[in-house]
């Protein structure tokens, strides 16, 4: 045997195992079509990484969970009848909590089944959001995402379909402003997202700030802090990778364990309870002042 053969052996025998794990095969999935989704999910999270740490990486996944989650938006019934039994109940509670009130949330619930199932299709592919579900947090975390998301988008439908002007013609006495819906999410992550926040060099929080506050380009970028585009190119990503370790080893000094910590992670931006605009804002002119300086 040469060497050459012997990561693809570990790889097709990993692949048969995790396959095995993850009951794939009685949701009505074949391993071919598992392998594929293993690559996908890597694809996203890994590109270009090596073998091995794509190999180490699958195995973190939550296996069985993402094999249902696939085989219910490839349409296998019986995967299907098992989400339903497992999930159905957990997002009706879910969405309580979200609503504050049963048949609001009856409704809620039932309103992203159709998105679910995938009744649909484009370029002759079924369509369904659970094929958006990457095994990395639980499958109950990311459809408390999904419902979350769901109920800001129809407050939104809501208020844009309700012109002022029906409103004052009924008589309606306007208050001030409102606030979009708050939904809930563990104040560690808002708390370990402010102390990474806080961490940051001033120079670091100019250049987050310039790229996503200001939507300079990396040209521009570049220019305000004396460096080439392809540098900040970097900085940026080895930022936003530091910034994701720093807020992990928050979630778990903060009493998460790795998968509460990753699934807190996918959580939608708006939510958190700390206003990241305005921590990169609050000390952009200092920043920009110690860069001037610097020159």
């Amino acid at each position: 045997m040469s060497s050459g053969t012997k990561p693809v052996e570990a790889a097709a025998l990993l692949i048969s195992d995790l396959f095995t794990k993850s009951g794939a095969q009685g949701y009505g999935l074949t391993e071919q079509q598992f392998q594929c989704i293993l690559q996908q999910v890597s694809d996203k999270y890994l590109p270009g990484a090596p073998a091995e740490r794509c190999r180490q990486f699958w195995s973190e996944l939550k296996l069985e969970e993402l094999a249902l989650a696939r085989a219910c938006a490839a349409g296998h019934e019986r995967a299907w009848q098992v989400f339903l039994t497992r999930y159905r109940e957990k997002l009706y509670d879910i969405a309580r909590g979200i609503t504050k009130e049963d048949s609001r949330a009856r409704d809620l619930a039932d309103s992203i089944y159709a998105d679910l199932y995938g009744t649909s299709e484009r370029d002759g592919c079924r369509v369904s959001r659970l094929n958006f579900y990457m095994g990395r947090g639980s499958l109950e975390g990311w459809l408390r995402t999904v419902l979350a998301q769901e109920f800001v988008n129809r407050y939104r439908k809501t208020k844009r379909l309700v012109s002022l002007e029906e409103q004052a013609e009924e008589g309606v006495q306007f208050p001030s402003a409102k606030s979009e819906p708050v939904i809930p999410v563990d104040v560690r992550l808002g708390a370990a997202v402010d102390a990474a926040l806080e961490q940051l060099a001033a120079e670091d929080r100019l250049v987050l700030a310039s790229y996503y506050l200001d939507n300079r380009t990396l040209t521009e970028i570049g220019r305000l802090v004396g460096v080439h585009e392809s540098t900040i190119s970097r900085r940026l990503e080895k930022l936003l990778k530091g910034l994701r370790k720093q807020v992990m080893a928050g979630l778990v000094a903060r009493g998460m364990n790795r998968g509460q910590a990753e699934e807190a992670l996918e959580a939608d931006v708006r939510y958190l309870q700390v206003d990241v605009s305005r921590k990169l804002q609050e000390t952009r002119s200092a920043a920009f002042q110690q860069d001037k300086g610097s020159d």
